[in-house]
């Protein structure tokens, strides 16, 4: 213990009392405002008129105030509408074993505010965030436990969400290994994404942004996990393209009981639609012209699947996708899936096949291509 004399302890009192000792460059406003101006006291003051020959004060630094900080969302107590399922971990291997205890790993997301200075004027994703952990939570807490969804396991107070911990890869690294996939894996990996997203649809729920990068593959089970949900939708809403009007996030937090009507994909209401990963992304999202996000994420599919049968990345030119048109090459190398692939790249409106579990190729096809 190190004692301080009187004078020392005052010093040090003080300094932390100023307003100046923080270490914080981002003043970010309270969701809600409990403290109400006090009407009942006046006072007047007098400021001394400063003469021509007195120096003038330094301009006061602009502090940059974020409207809304997207981690108020996570602010305790947690709305039921966040709160984990019953037994999260029950299919989780546990990672060790204490005397007491179980240990598992797992990932914290968090939001990540980035604020630039743009023409004089500071810009930020605050409003972008919080969309997106709105929708990536809204997919957690509706959606059941599938083993092709990455599990939900709650949310940290003030913090993040708290999802599985996936020991794998992309799905990206996996078809860029040599030698190529066997068909028959090819196969099981159309099988258990084709699972994993008609669950999600089954809910009215989008994935939004379907890429290679959006998809693990587990070590050593090969199993398919998807993850990424922040561009999810409800096929229940009305769309709007980035272009409009933005839309209040923080609009669900207006009363008692919103949260969870808002959040929940049964209600109508107004979202905005934005691009994914390119080439995956679909042309009338491009256009800004989505009527249903279900046929959407049949068109990712369909690229994903390309890529899949390929064993390789492929890319269209934005110019030619937003017009719905694909490269003469785009189909070379592809001895799987062509036939079906062609069906989920056409038109949104020139029947595009929808995803459907019964499409799922048998398991004796599978180990027909062993």
């Amino acid at each position: 213990m190190v004692e301080m004399d009187e004078e020392e302890e005052k010093s040090n009192h003080a300094h932390s009392m100023s307003p100046l000792a923080s270490s914080d460059e981002t003043v970010v406003e309270p969701m809600y405002h409990y403290h109400q101006p006090d009407h009942t006291n006046h006072h007047s003051y007098s400021v001394p008129e400063r003469s021509a020959t007195e120096p003038s004060q330094p301009p006061t630094p602009v502090v940059f105030n974020v409207p809304r900080h997207p981690s108020s969302i996570f602010s305790f107590p947690t709305p039921t509408s966040y709160s984990a399922p019953p037994n999260p971990t029950a299919n989780l291997a546990p990672c060790a074993h204490g005397s007491a205890s179980e240990l598992f790993k797992c990932v914290v997301k968090k939001p990540d505010i980035v604020q630039i200075e743009i023409n004089g004027e500071m810009q930020s994703n605050a409003s972008d965030v919080t969309v997106q952990f709105l929708a990536e939570l809204r997919v957690y807490t509706t959606v059941s436990r599938h083993r092709n969804i990455c599990a939900f396991l709650g949310s940290l107070e003030n913090v993040g969400m708290v999802l599985e911990y996936i020991d794998g890869r992309t799905l990206y690294d996996v078809i860029s290994v040599r030698p190529p996939l066997s068909t028959a894996k090819k196969i099981d990996f159309h099988n258990q994404l084709l699972d994993g997203l008609t669950h999600l649809h089954s809910y009215g729920l989008s994935h939004g942004d379907l890429s290679l990068l959006n998809v693990q593959v587990t070590i050593p089970a090969d199993t398919i996990k998807l993850l990424d949900f922040g561009r999810s939708v409800s096929a229940n809403s009305i769309y709007t393209s980035p272009e409009e009007a933005p839309v209040d996030p923080f609009a669900v937090f207006g009363g008692p009981g919103k949260m969870a009507q808002a959040m929940a994909p049964s209600t109508q209401r107004i979202e905005q639609i934005h691009p994914g990963t390119r080439p995956f992304c679909a042309p009338e999202i491009l256009r800004g012209e989505c009527q249903d996000a279900l046929l959407a994420d049949a068109y990712s599919f369909g690229m994903v699947l390309v890529c899949l049968d390929k064993c390789d990345s492929v890319d269209v030119k934005p110019w030619d996708q937003r017009k719905d048109l694909l490269p003469k090459d785009l189909f070379e190398g592809c001895e799987v899936f062509e036939s079906r692939v062609r069906e989920y790249l056409r038109k949104w409106n020139a029947q595009r096949r929808r995803l459907a579990k019964s499409d799922m190729f048998p398991f004796a096809e599978i180990c027909r291509r062993c």
